[in-house]
């Protein structure tokens, strides 16, 4: 757990990655993602015609905001009052497309493939590398070292974020799922022909009652449960170390 939250700061940046191999030095390493994000802003205004630049910045910097609610589906309203797509859905485009963001849409039955389904207006956006996140939230190491309770509100969306970037890292196409009375389930996937679903606890409370009602409605071959707990396995369900979910 402890080399999990040291990735959680230094992220997997190659610069980030060799400077904390040699020097172990969380400020060090702080400075270059602070110079990362200063490139990503100014690529936005270089690729950017000069109308969506404006957006594509107050658009990148709402995400990390909204990452701290409790729902972390994307709203346009909170980028500004009154923001809506047609205002703000290039912008978005433009931040996928740069590999800076990633979106997961919520698809709306459980059926492959699950593309055919995705709900275009309901959707998350996680940014693309956890050191650059915890960098733009100016959260400092031993903060994350040692979760401190400031933390509470955004740990969920951080957490769900690490398991993002690793499902994407092994190729997983991610999505999510909620029924109509808001049960929720973080992670929809296609694993060797078979539809599942991943819950993600941020820390060893392993509560899931959602995930019982997507198996008791989807009957799926196996469920998996992402926690700080240790590997087991109850009920149909898989609970998995959160750092290993690169493993899934």
């Amino acid at each position: 757990m402890q080399l999990y939250r040291q990735y959680l700061i230094v992220g997997g940046m190659p610069e980030c990655v060799m400077q904390f191999a040699e020097t172990k030095d969380y400020i060090l390493v702080r400075h270059t993602q602070g110079t990362i994000l200063a490139s990503y802003l100014n690529d936005m205004s270089k690729y950017n015609n000069i109308n969506e630049i404006k957006k594509t910045r107050l658009a990148y910097d709402n995400i990390t905001v909204q990452l701290s609610r409790k729902n972390t589906r994307f709203q346009y309203k909170l980028i500004k009052k009154g923001g809506r797509a047609s205002e703000f859905e290039n912008a978005i485009e433009w931040l996928c497309l740069s590999g800076i963001v990633s979106q997961v849409y919520k698809v709306k039955q459980i059926k492959k493939p699950l593309e055919n389904y995705r709900d275009i207006d309901a959707f998350k956006i996680y940014v693309s590398d956890l050191g650059l996140l915890c960098a733009k939230k100016d959260l400092a190491a031993n903060d994350i070292l040692y979760m401190t309770d400031e933390l509470n509100d955004f740990k969920g969306g951080m957490t769900e974020n690490y398991v993002n970037v690793q499902l994407n890292i092994n190729g997983y196409k991610t999505y999510y799922w909620e029924s109509e009375r808001g049960a929720e389930i973080d992670f929809i996937i296609q694993r060797d022909g078979h539809l599942i679903p991943i819950e993600v606890k941020s820390a060893d409370n392993t509560r899931a009652k959602s995930l019982r009602v997507y198996m008791d409605t989807y009957k799926p071959a196996y469920a998996i449960k992402l926690s700080s707990k240790n590997f087991g396995f109850e009920d149909g369900k898989k609970t998995v170390l959160l750092y290993a979910a690169f493993c899934i």
